[in-house]
């Protein structure tokens, strides 16, 4: 059965947080498609991962009867992860904008799964595994808006996870977020409310096309 590997990096609470509710509707409709499949869940703010270190790092450089002690047992917490993406069939991963860029917890993350000569490289081990990102943000940074140029989380996600680790990667993007608290956003409110509602019918309709897509690819 399909495995969906689950990661939030959002900081606030399932209630709280823009992304979280939808990469939630976007994991309820992938499991009424696949019953019986598995997920993989990583709530990177409740669990945050080990930042990279020298040994974890330069483990990766050195096959397992060269590494020392320390190198193993970082190269260790690293493996699980990497294991964990190359298991998926699909990934959802919830990426809010904080200081106009992705949280430290899911960078972190990525620092651990690419690796070179495997993960990354001339034929990377999960290449081609389809991934939604849900890109939420307090503002807005699309095209022709005043702060474009400020968008540092779709280019970087879209280098690490689709050029680098080869994912094949589609975004939703729930913008305007912080309308509803900010008064100065307050004429904003129902662009916000447009963008909340397209966002979950998009994780809807996306989740069921790739499970769609996937049940088909395994009855060829």
């Amino acid at each position: 059965m399909a495995t969906l590997l689950h990661i939030d990096s959002s900081v606030l609470p399932s209630g709280a947080s823009a992304s979280r509710t939808v990469t939630a509707a976007f994991r309820r409709t992938w499991e009424e498609q696949h019953p019986g499949g598995t997920v993989i869940r990583r709530d990177l703010a409740a669990h945050p991962v080990p930042h990279i270190t020298a040994d974890a790092w330069s483990a990766g450089h050195v096959g397992p009867s060269e590494r020392t002690a320390g190198q193993s047992a970082a190269f260790a917490a690293r493996l699980e992860l990497i294991e964990e993406l190359e298991r998926a069939d699909a990934v959802v991963i919830g990426a809010p904008m904080y200081n106009y860029t992705v949280p430290s917890t899911l960078k972190t993350w990525l620092d651990s799964v690419l690796l070179l000569g495997r993960t990354a490289g001339e034929a990377p081990s999960a290449q081609g595994t389809p991934t939604v990102v849900v890109a939420s943000r307090g503002g807005s940074y699309a095209p022709g808006t005043p702060r474009e140029s400020f968008e540092f989380v779709r280019t970087y996600l879209e280098a690490v996870l689709g050029r680098t680790l080869g994912l094949d990667v589609d975004f939703i993007v729930p913008e305007l977020t912080m309308a509803p608290r900010n008064p100065a956003m307050a004429e904003l409110v129902p662009l916000f409310e447009a963008s909340k509602e397209r966002a979950h019918r998009e994780a809807v309709t996306k989740a069921r096309a790739l499970a769609e897509r996937l049940t088909a690819e395994a009855g060829r």
